[in-house]
């Protein structure tokens, strides 16, 4: 579904070419909001061709923005893939990509996005779910509101409801609470995830806009949804029929073969063999929060309206990576296909043409020199990723010669701008080829096809390039992308 739809948008860039918002169009510095969503896949959108649901109000910002349906996340784990954006860097070099579990700590040598940002002029401010090393004060945040982190739940007390609404037993963000500004639970909002927890974090972060003043403020909004445990938004119990929802087209009951998280949480969640029942109960939550999801985000833009700060304002909306939810048998997001590694990614306001989609291969991580960049700050020297400016004013189509992911030392993956495809697994010496233009849904492995072997050679060595150029722990390891 997602890549079928991808195509569709891909096509018809020019019939949504329309004006530039220059940053000349406003006075004053602008300031800056971006939001996250957490295992968000692109297709959950009805601006990227969902039609279960709708999501009008980011639908009214990809209206007045721009899109790049072919964004994409560096590792497939919350908290590396937020790394990432706070670092503008690639994360491949470090022990994360030994394990999912290990503590990532920022190199003190490393500009952080809101260090740059504080120490540029503007007030930063922090809503919503923490999840990288350190805290939002030490890593560049004068100000928190709402922040939602792990621990401070009372003795004993694992969540709020232990049990998910498909009688599930909750294994995600048990005892993590809200904090005040001095960090300290306010386990009275609930412990773990509830029913409110986004629209709590949309009040904090619509109040922490009312407070600011004539200063430029860059205010990251974290939301935890759609991600697990998925519970009904307070007032919308049942309001989807899971009976009623589709099945994606790469469906698989169970996964082929062990991709390297086969017995992890997420595959936990609902065990495999999975009916179709199973899987639509778990996609009509999901789809409900992302309905909610967008109504937070429009209570947001309205608070920037009513204070007339819109237009001086540069909003991106993305998610950390995407989730798998019964596709190819998986549940979770530790792995290389486009469900998971594609984000939405839409910018919008001083600096962003608007009504227009880039089919461009872009990172995450990309974000923070392209926000320097439209700001007029400079870049820091520790920032890997590069901006989207030149793309977003048509001197350039490409960021990059091909994309690549990774996760832990069971997988990595190269993807070019023609749609070609390559995943490894290390583990178990496999290789899978895909045509994502072709096959959007990649249903079809053609790593076996005579033809295809000189492509698969030639893909082999272009991953095992970058490997080397990054410092893959897998090469000092010996362990190459040729066999």
């Amino acid at each position: 579904m997602i890549g079928r739809r991808l195509i569709l948008l891909l096509g018809v860039v020019a019939g949504f070419a329309g004006p530039a918002v220059r940053a000349a169009d406003v006075t004053g510095r602008p300031n800056v909001v971006f939001v996250v969503a957490d295992d968000l896949r692109p297709d959950a959108l009805s601006a990227f061709g969902n039609t279960v649901i709708t999501t009008p109000n980011l639908d009214r910002l990809v209206g007045r923005g721009s899109v790049f349906p072919r964004a994409t996340c560096g590792y497939p784990i919350c908290h590396v893939s937020r790394s990432e954006m706070f670092s503008g860097r690639s994360l491949i070099a470090s022990d994360v990509a030994r394990g999912e579990n290990g503590a990532l700590k920022f190199d003190p040598r490393w500009t952080l996005w809101p260090q740059h940002m504080a120490r540029s002029g503007w007030h930063t401010i922090y809503s919503g779910k923490w999840h990288v090393s350190g805290t939002p004060w030490a890593d560049g945040f004068a100000e928190t509101a709402g922040l939602f982190s792990s621990g401070g739940g009372p003795p004993g007390v694992k969540a709020t409801y232990p049990l998910s609404p498909t009688g599930r037993e909750v294994t995600g963000y048990t005892g993590w609470t809200f904090k005040t500004d001095k960090n300290q639970p306010l386990a009275e909002l609930g412990v773990g995830l509830t029913s409110r927890t986004d629209e709590i974090i949309a009040d904090r972060a619509i109040e922490a806009i009312g407070r600011a003043g004539d200063q430029p403020f860059f205010l990251q909004v974290s939301f935890t949804a759609p991600h697990d445990p998925l519970h009904w938004p307070e007032g919308h119990k049942n309001e989807i029929d899971h009976r009623r929802l589709p099945l994606p087209p790469n469906f698989l009951r169970r996964p082929e073969f062990d991709t390297g998280n086969i017995t992890g949480r997420d595959e936990r969640v609902v065990p495999a063999p999975r009916s179709e029942d199973d899987v639509r109960q778990e996609r009509a939550i999901y789809f409900s929060l992302v309905e909610n999801l967008d109504r937070q985000f429009g209570r947001i833009v309205r608070a920037l309206e009513d204070r007339g700060r819109l237009a001086n304002t540069i909003v991106i909306f993305t998610s950390d990576h995407g989730l798998a939810l019964g596709s190819h048998g998986l549940m979770g997001k530790q792995n290389q296909y486009e469900h998971t590694i594609n984000v939405p990614l839409i910018l919008a306001g001083p600096g962003v043409p608007i009504r227009k989609r880039f089919a461009t291969q872009c990172y995450l991580r990309d974000l923070y020199p392209t926000v320097c960049e439209l700001i007029g700050v400079p870049t820091p020297e520790s920032v890997q990723g590069r901006s989207l400016v030149p793309v977003l004013q048509n001197r350039q189509a490409e960021t990059y010669e091909a994309i690549f992911g990774f996760y832990t030392d069971t997988q990595r993956m190269v993807r070019n701008p023609d749609g070609w495809k390559m995943i490894w697994y290390p583990k178990i010496g496999r290789h899978q080829l895909f045509n994502v233009n072709e096959d959007p849904n990649e249903l079809r492995d053609r790593a076996a096809e005579p033809a295809q072997q000189p492509r698969l050679e030639q893909m082999k060595a272009q991953l095992a390039a970058w490997q080397r150029s990054q410092g893959d722990p897998l090469v000092r390891r010996g362990a190459a992308a040729v066999p």
